[in-house]
């Protein structure tokens, strides 16, 4: 087998339910050794079912939990904190999502185990930082609400939204990933780890790009549009005669493609809808006149038609079907693992390499499958036990 890109780098594991297993399975992914260190009930989300695979495991447990190793230490007991002691002394990486001051009073914060281990590249990922906002529980939806995701999610008369998926804890963790490989490269400069610390507050934040960037400009906070843009129009969901669709309209050139394929080219001269300044304007007149002439045929008629005159259209697709468009699109966004008498599957990493590609080794761990593990021998770069 091809050595990963992270071969010889070993990964203890601290973290629980989604941003940090998110961000150790990536790692995972790529040929580090990430050994999952649980309290003896497990991680949390092993009890979040249904829904369950066919091996009765939590999905939501083995979507971010692949390639990993379990031990359940109990580290209020003297030889299980020995244990992590001793794991956190010799990894290369320690990830840890507990609320601050927790690993300290376990005497594994990251003075304590860089005294030992001067190498090591230590995240800590919470909810708000480590001030102020120590206290905060982290959840997704608590900081969708107070980061401002919520107010710009959602019917522009009806409630604030949260995502569909707890969005912030997998930025988050990519966002830990990126930090992770950072100070590695900068340990391959000078021999020594630091901390890498990731909140989910600044993570939110920081995504909110455009719309925080208009915030800070203006004074003004967006308001909830629906599905509809705040700088570009048309570019919204509409509803065809079976069906949503989405229809994308990035520039001018487009709208006249798309005005022609609607079978009105005169919109392209309205000087309501010349540019998309006009169109933002007056976008409820535009999405009325869109509405009527694409209610007049089904959504897959007008992706097809809109398609081949480079107007950006899609279905508003059911997860099934989404995973379904990316085979079709020769994506390969489903993987096999195939470790035991049956094969399960799993999403995909998003990260491409051609060289060292991502490799799907091992299913989710049974809880404490892997007791008394020691880190697997390897060509290790990094801190020497």
């Amino acid at each position: 087998m091809t050595p990963g890109a992270l071969d010889g780098v070993r990964v203890a594991d601290f973290s629980r339910v989604l941003a940090g297993p998110y961000a150790t399975m990536t790692l995972a992914d790529f040929g580090a050794d990430v050994v999952k260190i649980e309290s003896p009930a497990g991680d949390d989300t092993r009890h979040w079912r249904p829904p369950v695979d066919a091996s009765g495991r939590a999905t939501y447990f083995g979507s971010v939990n692949r390639n990993k190793r379990s031990v359940a230490l109990d580290l209020r007991d003297a030889a299980g904190l020995a244990e992590a002691r001793r794991l956190a002394a010799s990894a290369d990486v320690v990830v840890e999502n507990f609320r601050p001051g927790v690993m300290d009073r376990f005497g594994l914060s990251y003075d304590a185990v860089r005294a030992s281990n001067p190498g090591v590249v230590y995240c800590s990922i919470t909810g708000f930082g480590t001030g102020e906002g120590a206290t905060l529980a982290g959840y997704d939806l608590l900081v969708q609400a107070v980061g401002g995701l919520m107010s710009i999610t959602g019917a522009t008369d009806g409630e604030p939204a949260k995502a569909g998926v707890a969005l912030v804890d997998v930025l988050t963790g990519q966002n830990a990933v990126a930090g992770i490989l950072l100070a590695l490269r900068e340990r391959d400069r000078t021999g020594l780890g630091q901390r890498v610390e990731v909140d989910l507050l600044h993570g939110l934040l920081s995504a909110l790009t455009n719309q925080a960037a208009s915030t800070l400009a203006t004074g003004e906070p967006p308001r909830r549009l629906g599905n509809a843009h705040p700088s570009i129009a048309p570019y919204a969901v509409f509803h065809a005669a079976d069906r949503e669709l989405v229809i994308a309209v990035g520039n001018d050139k487009q709208f006249r493609a798309l005005a022609a394929a609607l079978g009105e080219p005169t919109f392209a001269d309205d000087p309501r809808f010349t540019r998309n300044v006009d169109r933002v304007a007056h976008r409820a007149e535009l999405t009325a006149v869109i509405e009527e002439r694409v209610a007049a045929a089904s959504a897959a008629h007008w992706v097809s038609r809109l398609g081949r005159v480079g107007v950006p259209a899609g279905l508003v697709n059911d997860v099934a079907e989404a995973i379904a468009f990316g085979e079709a699109l020769g994506l390969e966004p489903v993987a096999e693992i195939n470790d035991g008498p049956c094969s399960s599957r799993t999403i995909a990493s998003p990260i491409g390499l051609s060289a060292t590609p991502a490799v799907y080794r091992t299913s989710p761990p049974a809880l404490d499958e892997h007791a008394g593990a020691n880190w697997h021998p390897s060509p290790v770069r990094g801190p020497q036990t």
